[in-house]
């Protein structure tokens, strides 16, 4: 029979033990979690690709005379962007896949940088728009319609392309 010394050791042993392999778990998920390029994202705002903001859409004097009932795009999870007047220049860093999207609360572009692999789910993304795909490591990118069902792949290719946003209900940039 074993002395109860002996059992609270061994649970002991045994919690240690779990405590590590659990911190271990850990680590290794922080670790092989990441963007979807192979290239480390550059903190020099020059590098990557100047766009230019698509001039405003046809319809947007009528749309900001209804701004108080309109939302402005996003994206979940959140994405960084910046907001661009029609006809402005923005940097697509490299690394990101870049959307160009009317935001009818501001009457100006709203640009959304997709930089960590993920499904981006869309709200209030309607009408013509564009993207740039300045990912690296041979990602393919998907956009969905509602079902889930693929509307378009592509790959990086060093072309601005234009984009009709309304049947998008989301985007995976991996």
């Amino acid at each position: 029979m074993r002395s109860m010394h002996s059992v609270h050791g061994v649970r002991a042993r045994r919690s240690v033990l779990g405590l590590i392999g659990a911190l271990a778990l850990m680590l290794a998920a922080v670790f092989t979690a990441g963007p979807a390029q192979a290239a480390v994202a550059s903190d020099d705002s020059t590098a990557g690709v100047v766009l230019t903001a698509p001039p405003a859409p046809q319809d947007a004097q009528s749309v900001s005379t209804r701004a108080v009932a309109a939302n402005s795009p996003s994206v979940s999870p959140s994405a960084s962007s910046i907001h661009v007047a029609p006809g402005a220049s923005v940097t697509c860093s490299s690394g990101n896949l870049c959307t160009v999207v009317w935001d009818p609360t501001t009457g100006n572009w709203e640009v959304f940088f997709l930089y960590s692999c993920n499904r981006y789910y869309t709200a209030y993304w309607d009408g013509a728009g564009s993207y740039y795909d300045a990912q690296t490591g041979g990602v393919t990118s998907y956009i969905y319609g509602q079902s889930g069902n693929v509307l378009h792949s592509f790959r990086p290719d060093s072309v601005q392309h234009a984009y009709n946003w309304t049947p998008v209900w989301s985007i995976r940039n991996c």
